[in-house]
């Protein structure tokens, strides 16, 4: 029960809520309580009294008494009635609002902190838990666990308030006939917990099937153009369809326990019915026991079972809540792999001096980069070549700790970066990825990613700096424009001069280019080529280069092999070494001129 207990931790800032909703939960019981306990006395009186005296004494100075006859009863009772369950929905309505509200409360603090969590974990979370898993998560798992921990919250109040005050009249009434009706309680118990079992194991495994299902619709919908472009769109449908049978296999298991559970409850309960009737009937034919109580024993007996029964319903979606709660604080227990040593240091905006120093670094225990040092001085441009899996992305990205190195270290303007504050050192570095991401969001904000508090005007200088103010001011919106998700509504060389914009703005001193034209068309790498010479401008710049022609002027070639650096010099020292980067080199070049020979 320990997460249960974390969720009711949740609930203790809006105790105030509770408070008001056991109040109305004691009016509730309150309620049931006295509607089983007059049925015997007013149907007494109607049926077998003509008159009954009723005194009423306000003191020395005045008192009386007077009768209410059958007829009389009859008129009464209907008002009477009406007043009693007016009051009982109203204390039912306070009950249900200020518990259930509580409870969403709780749970949208839960959502908030698993959002944040995540936000907080490294990119090797991310890379080892796809998207739709971890959107079902927060979606999927948290809806599940809030619905059930309302309903328990809900239900423990009111059911447990109602059963106690019934269970209290039933022994006031007659304690022997009490004991039959709760022996049978402890045989209600043992299926409800069996059931219960089945179910939060059932609904955790439910819940891994619908994040497959989220799994597949996040790739499909994102990777939708291919999979029309290959024409298979049945071959997705299958794929979806058994999935979806997966899930609907334990779903229905699920549906054959809470279908079974409430037939089990209504027999075991019958047992203590027909037992009460039996010896209840006995003790009043005796003259053990008056009819009326009897009646009104019978009425309570009736009504203390429908709470029982409920809270034993309650445990069972408890469970499947559970289930989905573990899955939750699974990843709110999850610690962050990057973060600030106790006496991590702040750091003003660098010189951008960056070393590397005997760099070792693996993914799930395969090496990706052995012993491997560099260094660049400020306003120096370090290029970084080599055939695909040497290493090239991996190493750039140990700048800003998206992961941190195993051996060895990396420094800035001589500072080892995990001595200081995370914050403070990802302000020093700005970012071009070969995958441009941007956000449903119009192109003004997708900029001001770079520098949140960025006015207007500075948003237009840097959509200048990158080439993209023209085409920009040609959208039906300008800067106000939405992009749609990604940028689907725009080109690939815009895309990539937002992502410039966005770099330009935040003004680092250090700057990462990681294969910013590789996707490019000629007319539009010469557009961006531009704007990454005026990006590049006055900041230490590592780039990952594809086309080598485009990084001929770097003041240092690296050349990466399985994760080794092989060779270092200037492009010309480089082709003067007749090693592998003039074999890169002629590879590409051969090709760019047989290329420009075919389409003469």
């Amino acid at each position: 029960m320990n997460s249960f207990r974390r969720l009711l931790g949740y609930t203790l800032p809006y105790w105030r809520l509770i408070v008001i909703s056991f109040i109305g939960a004691m009016g509730v019981a309150a309620s049931d309580s006295a509607i089983a306990f007059s049925v015997g006395k007013v149907l007494k009186q109607i049926f077998t009294e003509k008159s009954h005296a009723i005194a009423v004494s306000m003191g020395p100075l005045f008192s009386t008494s007077f009768s209410i006859n059958s007829l009389s009863i009859f008129r009464i009772l209907p008002l009477a009635l009406i007043s009693l369950f007016v009051f009982r929905g109203l204390c039912r309505f306070v009950q249900q609002f200020c518990i259930t509200y509580a409870g969403q409360l709780a749970v949208q603090d839960v959502r908030n902190v698993i959002y944040q969590r995540n936000m907080g974990l490294s990119l090797r979370f991310f890379n080892n838990n796809p998207t739709g898993v971890l959107m079902a998560r927060v979606l999927n798992d948290v809806s599940l666990m809030q619905n059930g921990f309302s309903e328990v919250l809900m239900s423990v109040f009111r059911d447990t308030l109602t059963a106690l005050g019934l269970l209290g009249l039933i022994f006031y009434l007659d304690w022997q006939l009490a004991v039959i009706t709760i022996i049978v309680v402890p045989l209600m118990i043992l299926p409800s917990r069996i059931i219960g079992r089945h179910l939060k194991r059932l609904a955790k495994l439910g819940l891994e099937r619908i994040s497959d299902l989220s799994c597949i619709l996040q790739e499909t919908f994102s990777g939708i153009k291919v999979i029309k472009a290959f024409g298979l769109e049945a071959r997705e449908i299958i794929k979806f369809r058994t999935a979806n049978l997966q899930f609907l296999n334990y779903a229905k298991k699920s549906l054959k326990y809470e279908a079974l559970h409430a037939p089990i409850l209504e027999v075991i309960s019958s047992l203590g019915i027909a037992s009460v009737i039996w010896f209840g009937g006995s003790h009043v034919l005796s003259g053990q026991m008056s009819a009326d109580a009897f009646i009104s024993f019978v009425v309570a007996m009736g009504m203390l079972y429908t709470p029982v029964k409920k809270l034993l319903n309650v445990y069972s979606l408890l469970q499947r809540s559970l289930g989905a709660a573990e899955r939750v604080f699974e990843i709110i227990d999850e610690k962050p792999e990057i973060t600030d040593r106790p006496d991590a240091c702040s750091l003003e905006r660098a010189r951008g001096e960056v070393e590397f120093r005997n760099v070792t670094f693996s993914y799930n225990n395969e090496p990706v980069l052995l012993n491997v040092s560099l260094s660049a001085r400020k306003g120096e441009v370090v290029a970084l070549v080599g055939t695909s899996g040497a290493g090239k992305t991996t190493l750039v990205s140990l700048i800003p700790r998206f992961y941190d190195v195993e051996n060895g270290s990396i420094l800035i303007d001589g500072i080892d970066i995990r001595d200081v504050k995370l914050f403070d050192l990802l302000q020093q570095i700005a970012l071009v990825d070969q995958e441009t991401i941007l956000f449903n969001e119009t192109i003004a904000n997708n900029i001001r990613y770079g520098k949140t508090d960025a006015t207007d005007e500075e948003v237009e200088r840097a959509a200048r700096a990158a080439y993209a103010h023209d085409f920009i001011i040609e959208m039906a919106e300008g800067y106000q424009t939405n992009i749609g998700d990604r940028g689907v509504r725009i080109s690939g060389g815009q895309k990539q001069r937002l992502c410039i914009a966005r770099a330009i703005l935040k003004n680092a001193p250090i700057l990462i280019l990681d294969e910013a034209t590789s996707a490019l068309d000629t007319e539009s790498e010469q557009m961006v080529q531009q704007a990454i010479n005026n990006l590049m401008s006055n900041r230490t710049t590592f780039v990952i280069a594809h086309r080598l022609s485009t990084i001929l002027h770097a003041d240092t070639i690296i050349v990466m092999d399985k994760g080794i650096v092989v060779e270092r010099g200037s492009h010309r020292q480089l082709l003067e070494a007749n090693g592998l980067y003039k074999k890169l080199y002629t590879m590409q070049f051969q090709g760019e001129d047989a290329d420009a020979r075919g389409t003469m």
